[in-house]
């Protein structure tokens, strides 16, 4: 039977089916490398669809522990893929500015953030799976030790974060045209995702049955968490549905090449972002990648098709 829950789930996947293929136009529209942002995107839709997916599969198989685990453990980790995000589309402001303007934020700095993000974010998925543990033999799901750390990790760099959005802000004039829309975006979004940590430091560091992940109240959970969720990423994939997409800066020509006119094909390697790397290795990470052309060989086959052209002339 359909409950509420259910019909949570269900109204869950009828919104991030439609944000998962913007966020996924999004992703090829400007560079996974270039805005990591928007990847992150991606991984939250996939995290809410599936979860909603194991919530609607406990009413044929209510008996399974690991459903009621990972539609849990997917519902904590809603908070860091949006953190990530800001910070991808705060790496591009910081880019954007400092073409004109030297600033104290650093692109750098932002990686070190990202680090605790992803450091936090496994300690929440180990989190919950000893919880779930727990689950399956008290019937309570009650966060461990290291739910409670990861989420402090969390509480931390979303701090760090905003501090660093305020000083950015005072260089925001510098910004190239339209990227001003980018700040704008990223601090509507720090009440949605104040109101969503809240519910995450309840759910972890309190007793309380409402904010439980797996039997709580389902309108907390809903107000609280899940539409706090969606409005940031409404924000984010609106602004960038409105941003250009940035142009590959010239690649340096080769000392001693053949012809000093034609630039070197493909550049200098690009830096894949820190929780991009680590995310690549994770079996959603590897479920995207499996949908999304590897540049590295359509760039041999290219060189192979000069190869074979300059052969038969």
């Amino acid at each position: 039977m359909i409950g509420y829950r259910e019909g949570i789930a269900i109204g869950l996947i009828v919104c991030y089916v439609p944000a998962l293929a913007i966020a996924i136009f999004l992703a090829v529209k400007h560079g996974f490398n270039r805005s990591a942002g928007w990847f992150f995107l991606i991984m939250l839709s996939l995290a809410r669809i599936i979860g909603a997916a194991m919530q609607i599969a406990i009413v044929s198989n209510p008996t399974s522990i690991s459903l009621y685990t990972g539609s849990a453990i997917l519902t904590n980790t809603g908070f860091s893929p949006l953190v990530l995000a800001t910070l991808g589309l705060l790496s591009r402001l910081l880019d954007s500015i400092n073409r004109s303007k030297k600033t104290i934020i650093k692109t750098s700095m932002l990686k070190l953030i990202e680090l605790l993000i992803v450091v936090g974010l496994i300690l929440g998925i180990v989190g919950g799976t000893e919880a779930g543990d727990n689950f399956s033999k008290t019937g309570t799901f009650i966060p461990s030790a290291l739910n409670k750390a990861g989420t402090s990790l969390l509480v931390l760099s979303f701090a760090i974060t905003v501090l660093f959005i305020a000083i950015v802000s005072f260089d925001s004039p510098h910004a190239e045209e339209g990227e001003h829309r980018i700040l704008f975006a990223v601090v509507a979004s720090i009440p949605f995702m104040i109101v969503r940590l809240v519910y995450s430091c309840l759910s972890t560091f309190t007793h309380n049955k409402n904010f439980s992940l797996i039997n709580g109240d389902e309108t907390i959970i809903l107000c609280v968490a899940l539409l706090q969720e969606l409005a940031v990423v409404i924000l984010y994939e609106g602004v960038g549905l409105t941003l250009r997409k940035i142009p590959k800066a010239p690649a340096p020509v080769p000392v001693g090449s053949r012809d000093s006119s034609e630039p070197l094909q493909g550049g200098q390697p690009k830096k894949d972002n820190i929780a991009l790397k680590i995310f690549k290795y994770t079996i959603i990470g590897r479920i995207v990648f499996a949908f999304i052309p590897d540049k590295k060989s359509n760039d041999r086959d290219v060189e192979m098709q000069r190869q074979q052209h300059y052969v038969r002339k």
